[in-house]
């Protein structure tokens, strides 16, 4: 399957048309933007962006903290969602952050997988995601690291601490994957995880 570009607000089922598909992984990546320094030298700050992944049930609840994977919480207590450690820069190429998910050991109660990603001590930092440019998700194959989807951030998140960048839900039987790009001004994962609770 050629990889998709998705917009916001776009949805695609990932399973139907990909037989024997059971894991996946999210990958996340940014850069921050580069400015001028002294001299006419271009810099780039170090922002630390962390994704993490909340899962809800069918209300759209966090019933358990072990449903929230972050930087602190590596992994589900199901151990079907993974999280691969904390990028604490975002510099380079690829992915800075991915999650990994086997969606055959999701437990029946949790019915949507939100993607999010926000900026560590922002406050302290005075950091947003305006700061940051190249921010994307995409969806991979687990097992041959094939991108399936893309959606790029492109929007201006100007002044938002926090965003949502995608889901992942379960319909009819299938798991599909929601564009959403939603930006938030939580300062901390629990806070924006609270919004769930």
């Amino acid at each position: 399957m050629a990889s998709i570009n998705l917009v916001k607000g776009q949805k695609i089922d990932l399973t139907k048309g990909n037989a024997g598909l059971t894991e996946v992984i999210a990958g996340l990546g940014w850069d921050p933007v580069t400015a001028k320094g002294f001299f006419g030298r271009k810099k780039q700050a170090d922002i630390d962006c962390d994704a993490s992944a909340i899962m809800l049930n069918e209300e759209g609840k966090l019933v358990k903290d072990s449903n929230l994977v972050c930087f602190h919480n590596k992994q589900s207590a199901c151990r079907s969602v993974i999280h691969s450690g904390d990028n604490l820069t975002g510099q380079g190429d690829g992915d800075d952050e991915q999650i990994k998910m086997d969606l055959s050991r999701i437990p029946a109660d949790v019915h949507k997988i939100l993607i999010v990603v926000n900026i560590y001590d922002c406050v302290n930092r005075k950091q947003d995601f305006g700061m940051i440019e190249k921010a994307y998700i995409r969806i991979l194959d687990g097992k041959n690291s094939s991108e399936l989807v893309k959606f790029n951030l492109s929007e201006n998140y100007t002044g938002s601490t926090a965003l949502i960048c995608g889901e992942l839900y379960r319909h009819g039987g299938e798991w599909k994957f929601s564009a959403i790009g939603e930006g938030s001004h939580a300062v901390h994962i629990n806070e924006l995880a609270r919004r769930y609770s």
